[in-house]
């Protein structure tokens, strides 16, 4: 999902000028209306200006796909968005279109998000990862930035995803589960049948082992009961996932992905996660994907 950025817009500073105008009036409600209206006039701030932990509100919308500026709020208040982080795109010389620019986004925000949130099972139900980047407009202007943003298409969120100060096993354990989880996904091919795509399928296979053999690296280093229990529970997962990536027809592919599939089933790390700490609620994405 995407958002594109443009240049400033003046229609805040219009607001304003109607806004004061009708308090004039005298009337109590209509005042207070006013003082409402001009405090979020007054909050206007550029997409250019976005900044990592800028909680805000869009004027026309999470899914729109232009936006000139928004409403820069406390985290405190009740918002739609935050700013998770950001990056300027580099060593494209032409306007990648907006094909290439969400691609870029799609592939360099999720990492970047979790510098700022680590613990992605934090993220309240219904906010999702956003981003604006350059039109075809702003980039004749030297506009490279990205904006990675979380959000929420329909209501609001109150206080920061910033996650706290986090130990040296809980960092070690979600370093490894988000590239584990991010592997999956980023693989996925298009097709929905093996068949249709053996070799993609295989692809992400072997990408899911590479990162699943990572993860189990970082998991020695953590001596706690719940947390050994998964371990072995997922070199069980990461040998089938290495059959997958080897399978020589489709049959031994889907026995193998079976095994695989499950063995990483977010639902069976939840004790290590309660051992460790953390968020020990799934997320409903995952949770929906695992229950079929």
């Amino acid at each position: 999902m995407s958002i594109g950025a443009k240049s400033r817009s003046l229609r805040g500073i219009a607001a304003v000028v109607v806004l004061l105008a009708v308090g004039a009036t005298g009337c109590a409600d209509v005042v207070e209306g006013a003082k409402a209206g001009a405090k979020k006039a007054v909050r206007q701030r550029s997409v250019f200006s976005l900044t990592t932990g800028d909680c805000y509100n869009p004027n026309s919308g999470v899914t729109d796909t232009e936006e000139f500026s928004v409403e820069v709020v406390p985290c405190t208040e009740a918002h739609e968005g935050q700013v998770v982080g950001e990056f300027k795109i580099g060593g494209e010389k032409e306007y990648p279109g907006e094909d290439g620019t969400t691609q870029i986004a799609d592939e360099r925000c999720p990492a970047v998000a979790q510098e700022f949130i680590a613990d992605t099972w934090t993220v309240p139900e219904g906010v999702d990862l956003f981003y604006y980047f350059p039109t075809s407009e702003s980039w004749k202007t030297g506009d490279r930035a990205v904006s990675c943003t979380y959000a929420k298409d329909k209501g609001t969120f109150t206080g920061s995803l910033k996650s706290g100060d986090l130990d040296a096993d809980q960092l070690a354990y979600l370093k490894g589960s988000n590239a584990l989880y991010e592997a999956l996904w980023a693989n996925q091919p298009e097709a929905e049948q093996v068949e249709d795509d053996f070799d993609g399928y295989k692809k992400q296979a072997k990408s899911v082992g590479i990162a699943l053999d990572m993860h189990l690296t970082a998991l020695k280093g953590i001596q706690q009961p719940e947390t050994v229990k998964l371990r072995t529970q997922l070199e069980n997962a990461a040998e089938a996932w290495k059959k997958a990536a080897s399978a020589k027809d489709t049959d031994a592919f889907y026995v193998a992905y079976d095994l695989a599939f499950t063995g990483i089933d977010p639902n069976k790390t939840v004790a290590a996660r309660k051992e460790l700490k953390l968020a020990t609620t799934v997320p409903a994405d995952d949770a929906e994907v695992w229950a079929d």
